[in-house]
């Protein structure tokens, strides 16, 4: 009997060491590995001797503090974190009841006694180890890279089972006794754990519900700003060819001239003139995309009514993706332009002006355009109540937060100001405050 269990007991403490280790998120070098099995030899050394040279009674009610509180602060050196060595250490002692459990069913099965149980924890421990370490620990591992009220939320159960097991089974006999506050906790303990997880299942299902609409979203305004982009560079080559037939037109109307045919060179003058002005791309500056956008939008400003004033010095080359400049600017302008617009239909003066550049290898970006006195602000982010509006403001600070830089949002005197910054090194770049 005390050969069997105790080498069950020395099976059980190498189970949860090691399983604590698996579920801490530590990169094992040659030395770690050393001194987490230096560790674990250690206490089960001192283990042993509490065993046959103390009582071995005793061990049982002091293995917290000779085991897993050393081991705990072990796991802390290793990985460099504080809470998460005491979670995987409170999991992994949650995990060795799995080895019990099914032993106990076996005997009750079977009828069999300590020996039959013993024997049973003991063989079955390096298969569930073996499981466990390959299905169960990356999982948790991964739950201690996430926020800190996630990991406390995991370890609460382990924890609360953790001080049940040792106040009612081993400091006390609470449970053999069939005190119903004690038999009745850990079902409790699983209700409420069971409804937590349906309510943040649910929360997630519901964020994860209304990011799938946002990228759906994004995906259609990214593909509109690349079909655009694709117009308009048709429309720019379209000009650029009408330049190199420029000597080809000219020859034409000569002809038309030498020839007394002033009405059809006039005629032909007109059309050549109607055809370039509709292809027109102002050039606002070097990067073509932004070039595009800011022509696209300054020709429906200008078909609005709604006067527009570009200053925009922007390289070729910019340290920001094409698609993520298209969707930028375009749900920028477009908001502003939308707000000019019903200030147009209302009879009230609508403007736009628009400053973008590159600096020290910091993007820029205001635009500043007429607006209603009653915008409401939620955090300083505009926010609205119409279904489907909204959306652009939440890409402009995906964006911008994306590439680690900066937004503001404002209103004043009727007008609405947006500037934003990305930050390429160095200290966030700041924007003068209003006086």
């Amino acid at each position: 009997m005390n050969a069997v269990y105790l080498g069950n007991s020395i099976a059980v403490s190498a189970f949860g060491m090691i399983l604590s280790a698996a579920f801490c998120d530590i990169c094992w070098t040659r030395f770690k590995k050393l001194l987490l099995t230096g560790g674990m030899a250690v206490l089960l050394l001192i283990q042993g001797i509490i065993y046959f040279f103390i009582n071995a009674k005793i061990v049982e009610y002091i293995y917290p503090l000779i085991t897993h509180f050393p081991l705990m602060v072990i796991l802390c050196f290793l990985s460099g974190k504080i809470l998460w060595p005491a979670i995987s250490v409170l999991t992994a002692y949650l995990c060795c009841q799995i080895r019990r459990w099914l032993a106990l069913l076996a005997i009750t099965i079977f009828a069999g006694g300590p020996v039959m149980q013993n024997t049973i924890e003991f063989v079955m421990t390096i298969p569930i180890l073996l499981i466990l370490l390959q299905f169960a620990a990356p999982s948790v591992r991964s739950i201690s890279n996430n926020a800190l009220s996630v990991q406390i939320q995991f370890g609460l159960v382990p924890a609360l089972y953790y001080g049940f097991d040792y106040l009612t089974r081993i400091y006390t006999k609470l449970l053999l006794e069939g005190v119903l506050a004690a038999v009745e906790f850990m079902p409790f303990v699983c209700s409420v754990a069971y409804l937590v997880f349906v309510v943040r299942a649910s929360e997630e299902g519901r964020m994860r519900s209304q990011l799938e609409q946002i990228q759906e979203v994004l995906n259609l305004q990214v593909a509109q700003a690349v079909r655009e982009i694709r117009a308009l560079r048709e429309s720019w080559q379209k000009t650029r060819a009408y330049r190199h037939d420029l000597r080809h037109h000219m020859q034409y109307l000569l002809s038309c001239i030498e020839n007394e045919r002033y009405e059809q060179a006039q005629g032909y003058i007109r059309e050549i003139c109607l055809e370039i002005e509709s292809n027109q791309v102002i050039t606002f500056c070097e990067n073509e995309a932004a070039n595009l956008i800011f022509s696209a939008f300054a020709g429906r400003a200008r078909d609005s009514g709604v006067p527009i004033k570009i200053q925009a010095a922007l390289p070729q080359n910019i340290a920001i993706s094409e698609s993520d400049l298209c969707v930028l600017l375009s749900n920028a302008l477009e908001n502003a332009l939308h707000a000019c617009q019903k200030r147009v239909e209302k009879g009230l003066p609508g403007t736009m002006e628009v400053s973008a550049y590159e600096k020290k290898g910091k993007f820029f970006l205001q635009i500043v355009n007429s607006c209603d006195a009653d915008i409401p602000f939620e955090h300083g982010i505009p926010v609205t109540s119409y279904p489907g509006h909204g959306i652009g403001v939440w890409s402009i600070c995906a964006i911008v937060e994306k590439y680690g830089g900066i937004y503001s949002f404002a209103v004043k005197d009727d007008k609405f100001i947006l500037r934003l910054s990305f930050k390429a090194a160095g200290d966030s770049a700041r924007f003068p405050v209003d006086s």
